[in-house]
């Protein structure tokens, strides 16, 4: 048979057939990133674009060597979309992507029964203080600090539904970088998109919180489908 003929053949059987799939496409999203913090639960926060609002978050276990998926929610992002967390500017209601740790729960109600993350009571006085001037930057503050204003924070009680139940994201956390952001969250929905935090329902709010195991070292992974800022980066 002429090779021309051949190649006919081949074209028409891959029109029919379809092109062969990759294996790495069908891979749960964990399994795609480039990190995942190193411990075993993980939760990943996706939008289409930069310019998103809304998205999905899920929560994933590592188990027998693999990445199992827990839970899913539909999720809200900051009402200007996300940017790349180490150029984000404070006050930009953009949402930082990039991987980041949880360090401690927080809620106007009571944690959730079988939740076993650190949870702090939110009172009267409690605060979070992003005021740049302050030595309590991006801190849970109770009472307010002297040098903290409260013009330039967050009066966390006054804050309900969005902080009956919520997790603090690490970005800018550890070791913070003055006019890059402050209050930084996972929490419940309020009425439409945040202020650049991460919100999901509050049904989903109370599994995460249930479902995050501090000896299993769970993080946070925010970014898009692709793109500089696509979640897989991570």
């Amino acid at each position: 048979m002429r090779p021309g003929v051949v190649a006919a053949l081949v074209s028409a059987s891959l029109l029919l057939l379809g092109a062969a799939p990759d294996p790495a496409e069908d891979a749960p999203l964990p399994e795609r990133m480039a990190d995942t913090g190193g411990g075993t639960q993980l939760i990943t926060a996706e939008a289409a674009t930069t310019g998103a609002t809304s998205g999905t978050v899920s929560w994933w276990d590592r188990t027998g060597g693999r990445w199992v998926k827990a839970g899913s929610a539909p999720a809200r992002f900051g009402a200007k979309g996300l940017v790349e967390g180490g150029s984000r500017r404070q006050g930009t209601s953009t949402t930082p992507t990039g991987l980041y740790d949880l360090p401690f729960a927080f809620g106007i109600k009571a944690a959730p029964s079988g939740a076993r993350a650190p949870y702090r009571r939110v009172r009267q006085g409690t605060w979070w203080c992003q005021d740049n001037d302050s030595l309590s930057y991006n801190r849970w503050a109770e009472p307010l600090p002297a040098d903290c204003r409260a013009s330039e924070s967050e009066h966390l009680i006054a804050y309900d539904p969005q902080y009956d139940y919520a997790l603090v994201i690490g970005f800018n956390y550890h070791l913070p970088v003055r006019g890059r952001g402050a209050g930084i969250f996972l929490h419940v929905n309020g009425k439409g998109a945040t202020e650049g935090c991460v919100s999901v329902p509050e049904d989903a709010m109370e599994r995460i919180l249930t479902w995050a195991d501090p000896g299993r070292r769970p993080h946070i992974a925010i970014g898009t489908a692709d793109g500089v800022t696509a979640i897989t980066r991570y």
